[in-house]
């Protein structure tokens, strides 16, 4: 069986889940079928992968409209595959007109939907009508969708009423736990400034409305003063949002903050991720959240938002504390003062018990382990294709 797998970030070029979800789901199912990997960006190395370019007649216009001319390149590619399947709205219209063009089955992973997240309209001006107008086009022709958690799943069939439910599967994200374990080294703490004796607190996420790093910046002026706050925080959707994070950073009357803007290796996430006493997603949109996946692998305790698919991830008092929101439409909490009290409320409670925090990161990384191996995951990955014929 030949597959191809669409998607706008694949190593080394990723900024977020998608990206880490198909970096694996690849791996993987390159065990058990043909994979070809179609990606933005520039050319890849490996074999097996093509990166395209925005074509020249596009290169002033708008970003959606970039992203539509790069898929129909790949539309085109994908001629001979026996199933497409395709990753985020960048890389879902690619999906439909090959399904189009080449009588191809297409089955979409939903990472999120476009109308959970207004705030990209800030980034995209009308380009986020754009990009709504093809998420919703490829995902109600598509011969499957995949959720990646039970929440995701509801969302996908409130957000688009016209997708029948049978259609919608859930096939969690998973974690390499080889890859994803405790390194007891300290270098690159001390690289980036961090006293290894003191506890600290890290954050790891894009600076947008999504990731909740406002939230968490509000929350911070309450956390323990002795507590060290670790942000690997960059690529910020607009100027708009990355002045006002720099405002709320520079405002924080503590000592110990370390701001790291820049896209971190993964071995220096993986060592700054074992040695926080907890880590934080503050996310107030998030379909299934692989960054606490991989801080529970470190074994590092989470406090995160009890939204989307994290409670399926993080077990509430038992690999971490979820923080309850109230929130409107947007994803916005209708109390943000109060979220951001009960954020510090949580992360302090950890902080003041680091036994307690110590259990709870072996629990989480024993979790991983068990609940979320990339291994399955591409077997009914590879199952869900053979339904459809392909």
């Amino acid at each position: 069986m030949r597959v191809d797998l669409l998607s706008r970030e694949y190593p080394p070029e990723v900024y977020g889940g998608a990206g880490v979800h198909m970096e694996y789901l690849a791996r993987e199912l390159r065990k058990l079928a043909d994979v070809r990997v179609r990606c933005f960006g520039a050319d890849r190395a490996e074999p097996g992968v093509s990166a395209y370019r925005v074509p020249a007649g596009l290169t002033g216009a708008n970003a959606a409209l970039q992203t539509l001319g790069v898929d129909l390149e790949m539309a085109a590619a994908c001629e001979g595959a026996d199933v497409v399947h395709s990753h985020t709205w960048y890389a879902n219209f690619a999906g439909h007109v090959a399904k189009l063009l080449h009588g191809t089955p297409h089955v979409i992973t939903t990472h999120s939907l476009e109308p959970l997240r207004p705030w990209k309209a800030e980034q995209l001006g009308g380009g986020y009508t754009i990009s709504s107008w093809a998420e919703r086009t490829a995902l109600a022709a598509a011969d499957a969708v995949v959720a990646v958690s039970d929440g995701m799943r509801a969302d996908v069939l409130a957000a688009y009423p016209e997708i029948p439910p049978e259609k919608v599967t859930v096939i969690h994200n998973g974690i390499d736990t080889a890859q994803y374990t405790p390194d007891p080294a300290t270098d690159v703490l001390t690289k980036h400034g961090v006293d290894p004796g003191r506890p600290y607190v890290v954050f790891v996420g894009r600076i947008t409305r999504q990731k909740g790093l406002v939230h968490l910046l509000h929350a911070a002026r309450s956390f323990d003063p002795a507590a060290q706050l670790v942000l690997c925080a960059g690529a910020p959707d607009t100027p708009e949002i990355a002045a006002e994070v720099s405002e709320l950073v520079r405002g924080l009357d503590r000592d110990g903050v370390f701001w790291i803007q820049e896209m971190l290796p993964k071995p220096e996430v993986i060592q700054l991720l074992t040695h926080a006493t907890v880590f934080v997603c503050p996310s107030v949109y998030e379909p299934m959240g692989i960054v606490n996946l991989e801080a529970m692998a470190c074994e590092t305790a989470v406090v995160a938002t009890a939204t989307g698919g994290i409670p399926e991830v993080v077990a509430d008092g038992a690999t971490g504390l979820l923080v309850p929101v109230s929130q409107a439409a947007d994803g916005t909490p209708h109390d943000p003062e109060r979220f951001a009290a009960d954020l510090a409320e949580r992360v302090n409670a950890l902080l003041g018990d680091p036994a307690r925090a110590r259990a709870m990161g072996e629990a989480g990384r024993a979790r991983a382990i068990e609940h979320f191996s990339w291994t399955r995951i591409a077997e009914r990955t590879l199952e869900l294709y053979a339904s459809l014929g392909a």
